[in-house]
């Protein structure tokens, strides 16, 4: 199961410093309403913020995870992997990233007790392209759902002088996997990022990250 995961990680990797690089879109209407996928979910965030296609790079970045992967299952979650949203705002650009991998499509499926070992490797995977320092993880609950959370100071490797925060949450649904990333420049992007309303297989719509998300569990 974790080995068709590395796609996955790869993508993630590839497509947050790609968005921040991409010339700025056009803003359209759909910026204005939540973007929604098939596997069960949506996610708002503000109209200033211009979603970004990257369906090119994508593309390019999931033949190159096919041609280095060393089994079919890590070719088919590469094929699998879905950038459900791209999207930036400000100079220096935060950038929103939201990957989703369908079950459907991978031929199997995964439990609760999979989302650590699935979500921390997501998190391994940005260290591929970023230095991370001071991670601390969290979890908690929105309805039904079960959410794992990160959160690190993070900058491009070779570029010490751009300063991130790093924020990756991820969860599981019927249907699929899904993560949210964020790299803020400011305090704003990552308040933004916490404060987007989230619908979970339909749910009501609640704040993807709740103020106690960080809060220690009773042992």
């Amino acid at each position: 199961m974790l080995k068709t995961c590395i796609a996955l990680l790869a993508l993630v990797c590839a497509a947050g410093p790609a968005v921040a690089q991409t010339p700025a879109s056009t803003p359209t209407d759909d910026a204005t309403k939540a973007h929604t996928s098939d596997i069960g979910f949506s996610y708002s965030l503000p109209v200033d913020w211009e979603v970004v296609d990257t369906a090119a790079s994508v593309s390019a970045v999931k033949e190159k995870v096919k041609d280095e992967a060393t089994s079919e299952g890590e070719k088919r979650g590469a094929d699998c992997t879905q950038v459900a949203l791209t999207a930036r705002h400000g100079t220096p650009p935060s950038v929103v990233v939201v990957v989703a991998v369908p079950f459907a499509c991978l031929g199997q499926s995964m439990t609760e007790k999979d989302l650590p070992a699935f979500a921390g490797g997501t998190s391994d995977g940005i260290k591929n392209t970023f230095d991370v320092v001071d991670p601390i993880s969290g979890s908690y609950t929105l309805g039904a759902h079960s959410m794992w959370i990160e959160r690190a100071k993070a900058n491009p490797k070779g570029h010490p002088e751009t300063h991130y925060t790093l924020e990756i949450v991820c969860s599981l649904l019927k249907k699929g996997a899904v993560c949210w990333m964020n790299l803020a420049a400011d305090n704003a992007a990552l308040q933004t990022f916490e404060r987007g309303l989230v619908e979970l297989e339909g749910e009501a719509g609640v704040p993807l990250v709740p103020l106690t998300a960080f809060d220690k569990k009773p042992s």
